[in-house]
């Protein structure tokens, strides 16, 4: 029998968790702001009256959180996203197809921006208008609840965008900064000429080169430039003022009453700015997402911080945390690295660069967890860094042409049926857009093309952490040939690997290539091996047969292996390479992607098919 606790009990959790995290939040403010207790005293404040607002089933979901805070790290979880409009038409709409989510084995669903976005170009929904308003054409933030609701009782945990480092130019923030406000003009960091800007942007990249050069726009009605890192119409925040940090965890508090269970930090590399370097991933940052953090621990700590650091290897684990940071940032992060090694591998059919480059990353802490993905909604930019290539012998840039060229269709052989994205004359950078099935080889015909996309998802899948399937994945959607007839789409051609979910009129979705089935089962194994927790580590080992990719997790049940044909030609690798590992010392060896059975074998010789994989354990551990 439960009922309401009652205003003693909820005073005492609130305290409890203040005790807890009131020295990280302090830590973290000491290292950005002059008058840190003062900041202090106004979060705990946010999150005292966010705690207040938290309806009941929250607070309850609170408790059982905490006594599993590797509720996320577990092997059954499994994330997949998506457009609303695109998926379910609506926020309703989405509810009503809870039912192939929860067939395909989804714990976890990213709903991309849905807050109430400018009107006219929006950057896919990343230019926020009001961040406690929804997209009228999506529902109403009760419609969100209700959403959130639906999906928690079928187990689903709801992620949504938190955009952090810039709103729109119609914020009501930016409205204020615009109408004369002196308060809200110092959220924005603006300058009354070209001597700072020019100075700022002697060291600064240019995100969107092709229809957005530079990182300033004058603004009339502002009589002034403003920041603008990614578009004129959005506009950077100022997060050296204190006032920002506060607006912004009042925003998380929100965002988790109305059901977020998973807060993805959208641009979080940006937030910080030093003249004389390129403003990203400053020291800075991980204080700021460590104090933010500590408000969702004291008010809502069901829910988890996801990083949306699209950044080099060697800045990516800060994001989980190292140092002073270690375990008290963001809980999750896109490995951005092996998404970018993933292609280049299917490209080139050579898995010595790609197995030295993941060999470098240092573990994650145990408590986080990297985001893993095939797929997702933006371009591919093709990330391979200079000193990997080096280290096996390749040029880092021919590598980098060679794979843009791979993937848009224009080399030699290629398969691929990709779009150049942001193509850089003076760089010879380009970056490349298609969906999934289309970058793999389905479109072209090429007969390993599904074996490519069941392929890739085995490898995030077996890596530990939360795999995350992007919309239309599961049924090997092409590109879209209709993306330039939306006039507001035309000029940005990432809207080809963002089509329509085709539902059938009985709710079903063709399934031309075969490809669901294998996926649902792939998740299904997944789920029922215990080494592919998050806190076990992951290593890479030596490529064990030209062209394959071999991973291994040491779990208490036993070590578990990971083989990765990314060739369209038989591979055969060594029993010495699996007995090295601590598997096939006297017992059988079970291969969990062919239904628990025997590893295939050929003397002393497992046999892995083109675009083939194999997850081993010993029979004792499966």
């Amino acid at each position: 029998m439960s009922h309401a606790p009652d205003a003693a009990y909820r005073r005492e959790v609130l305290d409890a968790r203040v005790e807890r995290w009131l020295p990280d939040l302090r830590e973290a403010l000491g290292l950005v702001y002059d008058d840190p207790d003062a900041v202090a005293d106004r979060l705990l404040a946010v999150a005292a009256a966010g705690y207040a607002a938290r309806p009941d089933d929250l607070h309850h979901l609170d408790l059982r959180r905490s006594l599993a805070p590797d509720w996320f790290q577990q092997p059954g979880t499994v994330g997949y996203a998506a457009y609303a409009d695109r998926f379910g038409g609506t926020l309703a709409g989405v509810g009503e197809r809870v039912g192939h989510l929860r067939d395909l084995g989804v714990t976890y669903l990213h709903l991309m921006p849905l807050l109430e976005p400018r009107p006219g170009p929006d950057d896919g929904g990343y230019a926020v208008a009001d961040h406690r308003r929804v997209r009228a054409d999506l529902g109403t933030v009760d419609d969100l609840r209700d959403l959130a609701r639906l999906l928690r009782g079928e187990g689903i945990s709801l992620c949504l965008d938190l955009v952090v480092n810039h709103v729109a130019r119609e914020h009501p923030w930016a409205a204020a900064a615009r109408a004369g406000d002196p308060r809200y003009r110092a959220y924005f960091r603006t300058f009354p000429d070209r001597t700072g800007p020019d100075r700022w942007e002697q060291t600064l990249p240019e995100v969107f080169p092709d229809f957005a050069p530079g990182s300033f726009t004058w603004d009339d009605e502002l009589d002034a430039w403003v920041w603008t890192t990614f578009n004129a119409w959005q506009w950077d925040l100022d997060w050296s003022n204190p006032d920002v940090l506060v607006e912004m965890a009042d925003v998380v508090c929100f965002l988790a009453n109305a059901g977020a269970e998973v807060l993805r930090l959208d641009a979080i590399a940006f937030l910080w700015k030093r003249l004389g370097t390129d403003c990203q991933n400053q020291p800075e940052v991980h204080a700021l997402t460590q104090a933010l953090r500590c408000v969702a621990r004291i008010a809502c700590p069901a829910v988890v911080f996801l990083a949306e650091a699209i950044v080099g290897p060697q800045d990516l684990p800060a994001y989980l945390g190292r140092g002073r940071h270690h375990g008290k940032v963001s809980d999750l992060a896109y490995h951005n690295a092996l998404m970018v090694h993933l292609w280049s591998m299917l490209a080139s059919g050579d898995t010595a660069l790609s197995s030295h480059a993941l060999q470098q990353l240092p573990a994650p802490p145990a408590s986080t967890a990297w985001i893993t993905y095939v797929r997702c909604h933006d371009d591919i930019g093709w990330a391979i860094d200079d000193a990997d290539a080096a280290a096996v012998g390749i040029s880092g840039w021919a590598h980098r042409r060679f794979l843009a060229d791979w993937y848009d269709g224009t080399h030699p052989g290629s398969w691929s049926r990709g779009l150049v994205f942001q193509h850089h004359p003076e760089t010879g950078d380009k970056r490349t857009s298609g969906s999934l099935a289309s970058l793999a080889g389905v479109e072209a015909g090429d007969p390993y093309g599904p074996d490519r996309v069941v392929l890739l998802h085995a490898v995030v899948a077996g890596w530990g952490g939360v795999p995350v399937l992007w919309m239309g994945d599961e049924v090997a959607l092409l590109n879209d040939p209709a993306w330039a007839e939306d006039p507001a789409h035309a000029d940005d051609n990432r809207w080809a690997h963002r089509p329509p979910m085709p539902w059938a009129p009985d709710g079903s979705l063709p399934d031309p290539y075969g490809v669901l089935p294998r996926l649902r089962d792939l998740l299904a194994a997944r789920g029922r091996l215990p080494h592919l927790h998050a806190a076990t580590q992951v290593e890479v080992l030596d490529p064990p047969a030209p062209g394959v990719l071999a991973v291994v997790r040491h779990h208490p049940l036993g070590a578990f292996v990971g083989l990765y044909n990314m060739t369209a030609e038989e591979r055969r690798v060594p029993w010495s390479v699996l007995h090295a590992t601590g598997l096939g010392q006297g017992v059988a060896v079970l291969d969990h992607l062919a239904g628990g059975r025997s590893v295939r074998s050929e003397g002393d010789q497992v046999v892995l098919p083109p675009c083939g994989a194999s997850w081993l354990t010993d029979e004792t551990t499966s």
